[in-house]
């Protein structure tokens, strides 16, 4: 029976080939997330280090809870795309300048500028964090416990699209202070708690708005 076979000793040279590894892509940099008095949310992801090289990307999410994602390239497109869930992608140029603590965004329809202030309590403590341990999926294991005391529905681990894994490693933590913003030439309003949860992934971004220093590690099911 085809079942019941057994494997004879492999020939001398030859090995066989072993089961796919999952591949880790690592993304480097600060996501902010933004809420506002029209019911729109903003997450920006600014990604100085990445496999796809430095790129920015913004998901929205509107009041009737259509979510957009605006991504720099196609390839960028795809792969978010992939690990998210959205209503809408479109491919435009994201130009992201930050001067001191105001960070000024341009992404297709979508005009943003956000202030942050100084790090509290928690924002100095996770500073100590070095990079190389925040890289570490156990890591984001062991902070995933208490990230979940947050209001909201904060995860730093968790399963995403296509029979991907992705871990946050939260490095630094600074309140967002200000916001305007525009969308297809319609205000936005002025700052708000980020109400009702994004819902791109598993989880959301703080309910408070927040700029967060992180290393994003995402597992791909196979190479």
């Amino acid at each position: 029976m085809y079942g019941s076979a057994r494997r004879g000793p492999v020939p001398r040279g030859r090995r066989r080939p072993d089961r796919a590894r999952p591949a880790r892509l690592r993304f480097d940099g600060w996501i902010a997330g933004l809420g506002t008095t029209s019911g729109t949310r903003i997450v920006l992801g600014h990604w100085p280090l990445s496999p796809f090289g430095p790129f920015s990307d913004v998901m929205i999410e509107q009041p009737g809870g259509q979510r957009l994602l605006l991504a720099p390239s196609g390839p960028v497109a795809s792969f978010v795309g992939g690990t998210y869930t959205f209503d809408a992608v479109r491919v435009v140029p994201v130009d992201v300048r930050v001067a001191g603590g105001t960070w000024t965004v341009t992404a297709g329809p979508l005009t943003l500028r956000f202030t942050t202030g100084r790090p509290g309590p928690l924002g100095l403590l996770l500073r100590a964090v070095p990079g190389p341990l925040a890289a570490r999926p156990a890591f984001s294991a062991l902070t995933d416990p208490p990230a979940r005391l947050l209001p909201g529905t904060v995860r730093t681990r968790g399963s995403a699209g296509a029979g991907r894994r992705e871990w946050y490693g939260v490095r630094g933590l600074r309140p967002v202070r200000s916001v305007s913003a525009t969308l297809e030439d319609r205000d936005l309003g002025v700052l708000a708690a980020v109400l009702p949860p994004v819902r791109f992934g598993f989880g959301s971004v703080p309910r408070t708005p927040a700029l967060v220093r992180v290393t994003t590690t995402v597992e791909r099911a196979g190479r």
